[in-house]
């Protein structure tokens, strides 16, 4: 079925039509909540075109229509890199089937597009504002049942700027990181990196302070 399909290029319909064909339907609601979030995210910061921002959020879960047990398989027959700490749970590979499956079945050539899509769940170093805007809007409308635990300290982080939203969230799971199955390279990465970054600009905005006193 995968092979047969063919996008008509409205992305929005596609996506929704090719996770309901594979029976992944909760996957197809969150894709499009997760694309008008990235949408509306990229319209309050700047910097990033809504419309890259909305379908990098349709097609960050493309890869659901593979079963989990099947994904390291998958990634490897796509001469994907795959990471012990992916191999030890696979479902964090998803975000790299995802973007080829992006590349190839759907025809996304943006690099920008198909970068926030690869680092969706774990962000990455060296993050563009598109890679956090998706990171964040997934991490908004998180396809669990309930109110994210962490909802209430990344929207007030947001308030601040788009990084310290995106370090909101890596904080959150840094914190607990020894409860998690694994700790993502990409996500310690990112992680150390934001961290080292807002630290820095705080202390110039203090810096600043204590001149005009």
């Amino acid at each position: 079925m995968i092979a047969r399909f063919r996008p008509s290029g409205n992305m929005a319909q596609d996506v929704q039509q090719f996770l309901k064909l594979h029976h992944c339907p909760r996957t197809a609601e969150h894709s499009v909540r997760v694309a008008v979030v990235a949408a509306q995210l990229a319209s309050r910061f700047g910097g990033v075109d809504p419309l890259d921002a909305a379908d990098a959020g349709y097609l960050h879960d493309i890869s659901a229509v593979v079963p989990i047990p099947e994904r390291i398989r998958v990634a490897r027959e796509l001469a994907l890199d795959v990471l012990p700490e992916e191999e030890a749970f696979p479902l964090i590979v998803h975000q790299k089937i995802s973007e080829t499956m992006a590349s190839v079945l759907f025809g996304v050539s943006s690099r920008s597009v198909l970068s926030a899509i690869g680092c969706h769940t774990t962000l990455k170093a060296s993050a563009s504002r598109l890679d956090m805007i998706v990171f964040v809007a997934d991490k908004i409308e998180w396809d669990q049942a309930g109110t994210p635990p962490y909802i209430t300290r990344l929207t007030q982080a947001l308030d601040i700027s788009l990084e310290h939203g995106a370090f909101s969230y890596l904080e959150y799971m840094w914190e607990q990181r020894d409860r998690l199955k694994v700790v993502h390279p990409w996500l310690k990465e990112a992680y150390f990196e934001l961290k080292r970054k807002i630290q820095d600009a705080d202390a110039d905005v203090n810096r600043d302070q204590d001149r005009d006193r």
